[in-house]
């Protein structure tokens, strides 16, 4: 994995903008510019495309460091930092919800309100624990074989 797909799966993950790692990068006092920051994000076979350096990618986690839980004078709370950077970014219009964090549902068909569920798979039931409780007098399907491993016992 390069440093830029990196920097891009933790530019995505943590929702932030380029005007926002700018000014981390500025917490470590590493000054760049958005254009030469976009240089990053492009695809590989663009003409402007730039490999991340190890000395960018260092600092910015450096710099992510600072940003997320603060110093020891100011300490934050990352989870909040986290929250504030979901909270900027906006909805798209007609949405109420960003579709990117919607839970999506266990079984698709029964999520579709157009048509009724398949019934090409079959209900099965999962017997629970409460069914079997121990010592109920079930069959034994296999019995209990002490292996030695290969030692021979001598009497």
């Amino acid at each position: 994995m390069t440093n830029n797909d990196i920097f891009k799966k933790l530019r995505v993950a943590l929702m932030l903008r380029d005007d926002q790692i700018v000014e981390i990068l500025e917490l470590v006092d590493f000054r760049i510019s958005k254009t030469e920051l976009s240089a990053f994000f492009r695809a590989e076979n663009h003409e402007n495309y730039v490999e991340c350096g190890d000395q960018v990618l260092r600092n910015f986690l450096n710099g992510l460091v600072i940003h997320l839980r603060g110093t020891k004078e100011n300490p934050k709370n990352p989870t909040a930092v986290l929250a504030k950077h979901k909270a900027e970014i906006p909805a798209k219009e007609g949405q109420k919800e960003r579709p990117e964090f919607k839970a999506k549902p266990k079984d698709e068909d029964k999520a579709r309100g157009d048509q009724s569920p398949s019934k090409s798979k079959p209900a099965t039931k999962r017997t629970s624990k409460k069914e079997f409780p121990k010592g109920n007098n079930k069959t034994q399907v296999v019995e209990k074989v002490k292996f030695n491993f290969g030692k021979n016992k001598k009497s």
